[in-house]
């Protein structure tokens, strides 16, 4: 059971970002500034958020301890992701690939689902969750009708963010944070040049863009979500770009550490 004082501002953990903005691609920078805006909201919404580092092999048990200190997660965006882990080879498009990231992600969410917290992804974070259930990646998307990135590390001119619509499922645990739970229509800030293809097994999709990406997944037997866009984009209006974090802050609120059945 928690205390009233945990109850009341839930720890959230937060895995860190491993990549040095000091490089030329922009977007790593990007992701790092997004990683912080993250953390302010997360605290703004009412939340303590803890930062999680890296964890040795020899003392792999500190993650499992540091999960028992904690009333959910959130994985925020980044760089792509090792396809070896949804086992292809990688292509030339790829961007920032850092294992060290990809182990540190993995295992705290691993670690989330096992301790039975809620735990919510973000752009990168939304694709981690789908191979960690099984599922694979689009390592490059091809030109739709629907421009997914606005961010191009070659051209500084570049809009930051593309903008499309994406239609919540209605029940869904998407919907549920922009407190619209019988479905709604929004605007997103959409920045990525990677999608969900076969999506993973146990995952449920919730949103979808026009041209068919998967824009939202759930777990439906659990509190595990993630959205492709991000919510945290400085450009939303305060009380819209804050909401979901609220939310999300409540479901972890309310929470209980109630191991679950862990992933096969």
């Amino acid at each position: 059971m928690k205390s009233s004082e945990v109850a009341a501002r839930p720890r959230i953990g937060v895995p860190i970002r491993l990549s040095s903005s000091d490089t030329p691609d922009a977007r790593v920078g990007e992701a790092n500034r997004l990683f912080t805006f993250i953390v302010d909201l997360l605290r703004e919404a009412g939340a303590q958020p803890v930062l999680l580092t890296p964890v040795s092999a020899d003392s792999a048990g500190r993650l499992a301890a540091e999960m028992q200190m904690l009333d959910g997660v959130l994985l925020p965006g980044g760089g792509d992701i090792d396809p070896r882990l949804y086992g292809q080879d990688p292509e030339d498009s790829l961007y920032d690939v850092n294992q060290e990231q990809d182990h540190l992600d993995v295992d705290v969410a691993r670690a989330t689902i096992d301790a039975g917290l809620p735990l919510l992804g973000v752009c990168r974070g939304h694709q981690l969750l789908n191979v960690l259930y099984g599922g694979t990646l689009i390592q490059d998307m091809a030109p739709t009708s629907v421009t997914h990135s606005g961010l191009d590390p070659h051209d500084p001119a570049a809009g930051e963010w593309a903008w499309h619509d994406v239609r919540l499922t209605a029940g869904s645990k998407a919907a549920a944070l922009y407190g619209a739970p019988g479905g709604t229509t929004i605007k997103i800030a959409s920045g990525h040049h990677q999608a969900v293809d076969r999506v993973g097994e146990g995952l449920v999709v919730t949103a979808i863009a026009e041209d068919g990406t998967v824009e939202a997944l759930e777990d439906p037997t659990r509190w595990v979500a993630s959205v492709q866009w991000h919510p945290e984009a400085s450009v939303i209006p305060d009380a819209e770009r804050l909401l979901p974090f609220k939310k999300f802050v409540d479901v972890c609120r309310h929470s209980i550490h109630a191991p679950a059945v862990g992933l096969q």
